[in-house]
């Protein structure tokens, strides 16, 4: 017997690569990472990973394909049988999905019919479809958190996509029997990170001494996200994988699948996390304040995740939300060509 092998969608994006970086730091798994390097993923993220672990390349294939398309019977061949299938590529942003919303709802339903089709075919022993916070819309508060199985009303089209990407895996789950588990997390952020992303557009802001713009309302109500390091949240995966195995349907009895939410330690709103960061870099924070309704429809003031079910199964964050953050940025600092 071999090891375990992992299909990992969106291997180049920011969360994908964290993934493959715990995958191969704390099991002895292969993966098979798949990306078409078109959208957020980057090729640079997997070559700058493999540069500094040269011991992992044997351990990973890259196969470049843009999951709008089916897999060829020549790549199904070179992907061979997977234990596990973690799915997280998907177009994933918020403000490109209200200018353009087509192509994101086409794209991501797609995408997941077609990774969907081939778990049918190749039958692991777990596919872990990767999930958001927004497809349950705005929380009232900074302090509410939506729990698993709660009604999801999603405010712009990215959201609405992922939801969909969601019900559809629930029905193979139902009809044919793809082993599911479902993860909803918040906001992640990492070393190589998207520079449109709000962590890095601080940092960036900060280093430039510009004014950053925060998001609240008439009211001096500021929005608030909690957020996670994506090797956190990459570690929640491989503890699911390893502990909590997929139950399937069984009519009457087990009606749907199982969930779960993998949350940050706490909820900031974005004016504490841009002073939070601005302190770790030793810089002056300049900003203002601007209505999110009337400059970003489609954008809600709160998200939030009740993530009591993991933590009950005995997961948390190896690593704290401070020392995740300030090695981030001292990283990105010492780094600075990923945030230009």
């Amino acid at each position: 017997m071999g090891n375990k092998k992992v299909l990992l969608t969106g291997i180049g994006g920011s969360i994908g690569i964290h993934t493959l970086s715990q995958i191969m730091k704390n099991t002895d798994w292969d993966v098979v990472g798949i990306d078409s390097f078109k959208h957020r993923g980057w090729c640079d993220r997997v070559e700058n990973h493999l540069k500094r672990h040269p011991d992992d390349v044997p351990r990973v294939e890259i196969i470049q394909h843009d999951l709008v398309a089916p897999f060829s019977e020549m790549e199904k061949r070179r992907i061979g049988y997977v234990d596990y299938i973690i799915n997280m590529a998907s177009l994933s942003d918020v403000e490109a999905s209200i200018q353009e919303p087509a192509p994101f709802v086409l794209n991501n339903v797609a995408l997941i019919l077609n990774v969907l089709e081939f778990a049918r075919e190749v039958k692991p022993k777990a596919f872990i479809q990767i999930s958001t916070d927004e497809v349950y819309g705005p929380t009232t508060s900074k302090n509410d958190g939506y729990k698993e199985w709660d009604a999801q009303v999603p405010s712009n089209p990215y959201a609405g996509s992922k939801s969909a990407q969601e019900s559809i895996a629930i029905s193979y789950w139902r009809a044919y029997g793809v082993p599911l588990i479902i993860t909803n997390t918040m906001n992640n952020f990492g070393e190589m990170q998207s520079s449109s992303k709000f962590p890095v557009m601080i940092q960036k802001a900060i280093a430039k001494d510009e004014e950053i713009t925060i998001h609240g309302n008439e009211n001096g109500e500021i929005g608030s996200r909690s957020y996670i390091h994506s090797q956190n949240f990459a570690n929640a995966l491989i503890f699911l994988l390893k502990n909590l195995p997929p139950y399937l349907h069984i009519p009457g009895q087990i009606d749907r699948p199982d969930r779960y939410h993998i949350a940050g330690e706490k909820q900031l709103d974005n004016l504490e996390l841009a002073k939070l960061i601005a302190n770790l870099m030793g810089k002056e924070l300049k900003y203002k304040i601007v209505n999110f309704h009337s400059a970003r429809p489609g954008h809600d003031p709160h998200y939030g995740l009740n993530d009591d079910k993991l933590k009950s199964l005995g997961w948390k964050s190896p690593v704290s939300f401070e020392e995740s953050l300030a090695s981030t940025i001292k990283w990105q600092t010492e780094n600075d060509e990923w945030i230009k």
